[in-house]
């Protein structure tokens, strides 16, 4: 009896693995393959146009990125992007939670119309923005209407990293407020109600009752913001033309490897050790995240 038991749960196994099996493979063929491939080409000098080549250099990429000194620059230019955008994008996503799960009126028109920068294209949004931010673009007509000095967003080294910051913080908030919102909602009632016959203000419930009570959602978004600043591409990409300019203000990890691997012949290993490098980045700074909101769930 056991042992047709045994022989009948084999074959329930072997079933599960069949019909598992084109999603395994398109996971190691499209994932899994790429990572370890990757992993190979860091360790190499690589020659993938015309006649294909690698030469065994053991960590001399990895080595070569201490004393690049562009490296360094996108690397500044991207924990600055970080620690700026996921702080003020996280913040201002459950501001904007709180504000339409209070039950003002409009409350559905505004849901849709803070939604909508999410729904649109990054690159759509980026050329937009860069009208926005031209010369003789719509900012500047406002702050010369108001008597404000007017500033060259798109060419000015020192300002051309925070333009692209202002944009991606007000088009990632929306998607993050609906993650906010759909946590307020399991927030129980009676919490508010005991504050609100102990004479607690709406700001004190706010900090006191809805800020711990969304911790679990808060490290979730600031994980999902870390990872997405840490490959901040596209917008960079679009605003310098593919340079990383003005003057490199723009440069980031991940426009400096796609430069490296497809633009520079010969220079696919470095620009793989580059990739290796930013995901033990985006790992180590995930735990630290981590460690930090389960020590703070601890109190």
């Amino acid at each position: 009896m056991k042992s047709k038991f045994n022989n009948r749960r084999v074959g329930e196994t072997l079933q599960s693995y069949v019909f598992l099996a084109p999603t395994l493979f398109v996971i190691l063929l499209f994932l899994i393959g790429p990572i370890f491939y990757a992993i190979f080409l860091s360790f190499h000098k690589v020659q993938l146009l015309g006649t294909t080549s690698y030469e065994f250099v053991a960590l001399k990429n990895f080595t070569n990125i201490l004393g690049d000194l562009r490296a360094k620059i996108a690397l500044w230019n991207t924990a600055k992007y970080v620690m700026i955008v996921v702080p003020c994008q996280t913040i201002l996503a459950l501001i904007l939670a709180a504000t339409l799960n209070a039950g003002m009126k409009g409350e559905k028109f505004f849901r849709i119309v803070y939604f909508l920068p999410t729904l649109t294209s990054s690159a759509v949004l980026t050329l937009i923005f860069m009208w926005m931010y031209n010369q003789n673009g719509l900012i500047n007509k406002v702050l010369a209407f108001v008597n404000l000095p007017t500033y060259n967003w798109i060419n000015d080294p020192s300002i051309a990293l925070y333009a692209i910051m202002l944009m991606n913080i007000w088009s990632t908030a929306p998607f993050f407020m609906v993650i906010y919102l759909a946590a307020l909602q399991d927030i129980p009632e009676s919490l508010y109600e005991a504050a609100e016959i102990d004479g607690a203000s709406a700001v004190k419930k706010f900090l006191y009752i809805t800020v711990p009570q969304l911790k679990p959602v808060t490290s979730f978004v600031v994980i999902m913001g870390l990872i997405g600043t840490f490959q901040l591409f596209d917008q960079s990409y679009i605003f310098s033309g593919g340079s990383g300019g003005p003057n490199n203000s723009t440069l980031t990890v991940v426009l400096l490897i796609y430069q490296y691997a497809f633009k520079n012949l010969g220079t696919m290993g470095y620009a793989a050790a580059l990739a290796f490098v930013l995901a033990i980045v985006i790992l180590i700074a995930t735990l630290i995240q981590r460690k930090f909101s389960n020590e703070e769930s601890l109190y």
